[in-house]
């Protein structure tokens, strides 16, 4: 099995979620993660955008979104793009 980078968006619950510690929050649940950006959606609102290094095993996406979706303040946690390391 190898290794693969998944590119996420996260979207707070609001504009009012504290960003930097919805980071730390995500950090911990997923250690994998190289890089993290935020990114302007509209009227305040703004996406964390983060790319992580992950096992390629099948469903392992799938459980990312959930274990990140139970995080408080997620809104919604949606795999962008998979790609090969």
């Amino acid at each position: 099995m190898g290794s693969v980078a998944v590119i996420m968006r996260v979207m707070p619950e609001s504009p009012d979620v504290n960003l930097e510690e919805l980071k730390a929050a995500l950090k911990k649940k997923l250690p994998g993660i190289q890089d993290m950006q935020e990114e302007p959606i509209g009227f305040g609102l703004k996406a964390i955008k983060l790319a992580a290094v992950v096992n390629d095993a099948g469903g392992e996406t799938d459980a990312i979104e959930q274990l990140l979706n139970g995080i408080p303040g997620v809104e919604r946690a949606e795999v962008i793009e998979v790609t090969l390391t």
